[in-house]
């Protein structure tokens, strides 16, 4: 018998919509269709709403444990869950200590069991020295394995050279697991960062051009070509870097393809605008029109926030040399997909519903996520498509109330937030009184 019945709106998949009630029980979905039976079973109305598989943001900084004073799992999730998500994977290198091995991953899920409101899995960290952990952190469940090509900002986590890289490359091959890169040239970003002497926003990203981008691109694409591992690049902030992903996929690499929504959102006018709220690396470019023409082109994977806070201390106003290089938006990656790709540019919701949730659960195979199908978990977020709002910080769940969004009006409204047949959020309320389960992929 079902305990909970989403009546009347229009169910969206990534194959397609159709106007459907979607029954649950236990946690999962059993039935998907036209006027189901009642049977007893509490109903959701989502009458002229949009019913879309619960967002999977597969890169995101929680920091925990050990840097929850800047965002932990517990405000973390919630921000992510007002946005639509139900799963997440935090990344390896905030958390105090890192997770290098399978003793701080079983450290780091037990502290997001506490804490996230959200499913959540895992990356491991692939650095100078983990590679002969990748396997023991592989039984502890990661989805994979992040290697930064460039200084990734904290000492405890150092980039990985070309040796390490290629090692990780190989063993991750071997335990059939992605390999997550940050693409950026250490070299050039290391010589222009001593050489520019400003602290704008300008020589900020002068220090960090395409060329950085791109030529770790090409190098990481020809590892993974010659290991024949699964590389996933992370963030990829031009059209032109995507392009050089896409070119090695005809010719047989293995590569995901993943863009974050202030990239989409952003350019380089905004930055100086906005100021070091809008820092990150890769730097936000000039302009956004030939990544937007790749991901209408069907070239962008996943789209994932990449959210990484810190203390407004670590933001120092006017000066991007020293300050936090991270853009908090959890809570925003379906607004901007909303309101830029569907209303502004025609993106189909099928086709954001496969950004967000259907191929993030295909490329790295977890079991029952992405889908509003018989058996899959019933996790469903509920959209007002046409309804607007501003983005007030008052609105924010996260920690900090910092984000480069605040001020910002998207036609596209999250009314309602559902994790295995919980609500967890509801008209600008979270109302989770469970705690989220840490996911793990088959192999």
């Amino acid at each position: 018998m079902s305990e909970i019945i989403v009546r009347g709106g229009t169910v969206v998949d990534a194959d397609g919509r159709r106007a459907a009630d979607v029954a649950i029980a236990d946690g999962r979905i059993t039935e998907v269709g036209e006027q189901l039976a009642a049977g007893g079973a509490d109903e959701v109305d989502a009458r002229g709403l949009l019913v879309l598989p619960g967002m999977i943001d597969v890169h995101l900084h929680f920091n925990e444990p050990g840097r929850t004073e800047w965002e932990g799992g517990a405000t973390g999730s919630r921000a992510l869950a007002a946005g639509g998500g139900t799963t997440f994977f935090d990344m390896p290198l905030n958390s105090t200590p890192c997770t290098v091995n399978a003793l701080e991953v079983e450290h780091k899920r037990a502290a997001l069991e506490a804490s996230s409101i959200c499913d959540f899995g895992l990356w491991g960290g692939l650095t100078p020295g983990s590679v002969t952990h990748m396997a023991e952190m592989a039984s502890a469940g990661v989805v994979g394995f992040k290697a930064f090509m460039c200084d990734s900002g904290l000492p405890e986590f150092p980039r990985a050279d070309d040796r390490t890289l290629f090692d990780g490359l190989r063993e991750a091959a071997r335990l059939k697991l992605p390999v997550a890169v940050h693409a950026e040239s250490e070299e050039i970003t290391r010589g222009l960062a001593k050489a520019i002497t400003g602290a704008g926003a300008r020589e900020f990203m002068a220090s960090r051009p395409l060329v950085a981008e791109t030529e770790a691109v090409e190098r990481a694409l020809e590892l993974a070509k010659e290991t024949g591992a699964k590389l996933h690049i992370v963030h990829m902030s031009s059209g032109t870097a995507v392009a050089m992903a896409v070119e090695a996929r005809r010719n047989g690499v293995d590569v995901s393809i993943e863009t974050c929504p202030h990239y989409l959102y952003f350019d380089e006018a905004d930055v100086e605008r906005l100021g070091v709220v809008a820092k990150c690396a890769p730097p936000i470019r000039p302009a956004n029109d030939e990544l937007w023409e790749e991901l209408l082109a069907g070239n962008v994977n996943i789209v994932a926030s990449d959210h990484s806070p810190t203390e407004p201390a670590m933001k120092k106003a006017g000066d991007f040399r020293s300050s936090w290089g991270g853009i908090a938006g959890a809570q925003s990656t379906l607004s901007v997909l909303l309101d830029r790709g569907h209303h502004a540019r025609q993106v189909a919701i099928e086709r954001i519903v496969s950004l967000i949730a259907a191929t993030p659960a295909e490329r790295f195979r977890l079991p029952n996520k992405g889908r509003i199908q018989a058996g899959f978990d019933a996790d469903l977020v509920l959209v007002d498509s046409a309804k607007s709002f501003t983005l007030g910080a008052a609105d924010l769940q996260q920690r900090h109330k910092i984000s480069p969004y605040i001020g910002s009006t998207f036609r596209g409204t999250v009314r309602r937030t559902i994790r295995r047949g919980e609500t967890i959020f509801s008209d600008g309320k979270i109302t989770a009184t469970s705690k989220g389960r840490f996911v793990c992929p088959t192999l």
